[in-house]
């Protein structure tokens, strides 16, 4: 084995997927690309006028960038997760049906999940601890009232 590289791949891979919202921003991905799959079914499935114009490409291409983007820059999570339901609603109009529903339901879960996701604290956990060690006498909650 190569010095300096890890020997478990899938715990480090894990590691990193832990630190981001990935579910969130592959659900987003994946409806996106469902719907971009079903803009090329045949006329007679297409259900929509709107099919066939440039906003029917383009919003589930949106929402493909923003999953990668949620994946990939998890800092800016609240603008892609808002853009992500944007154009997942908008998708409705534009793409048969947001993707025969499937698409647009992906694209509201994985941006409503990346809206709440939030990440660990993890010096903010072990300053409090520290202060619990050292028997801190501050109460957090004030001092006591007789």
């Amino acid at each position: 084995m190569v010095r300096g590289r890890p020997r478990q791949p899938w715990r480090t891979f894990r590691r990193w997927r832990h630190r981001r919202p990935f579910g969130a921003g592959v659900a987003l991905t994946l409806g996106g690309a469902e719907i971009l799959l079903t803009q090329r079914a045949s006329i007679t499935v297409i259900l929509t006028a709107g099919a066939d114009s440039l906003v029917g490409y383009v919003l589930p291409a949106l929402m493909v960038i923003c999953g990668l983007l949620l994946v990939l820059n998890p800092r800016q999570r609240l603008f892609y997760s808002v853009v992500g339901v944007l154009a997942s609603l908008g998708s409705w109009v534009t793409s048969n049906l947001g993707g025969f529903f499937l698409g647009m339901v992906l694209g509201l879960i994985g941006s409503s999940l990346a809206f709440g996701w939030v990440p660990d604290r993890p010096r903010r956990e072990r300053r409090l601890l520290r202060r619990r060690r050292a028997g801190s006498t501050v109460d957090p909650a004030g001092p006591a009232t007789a």
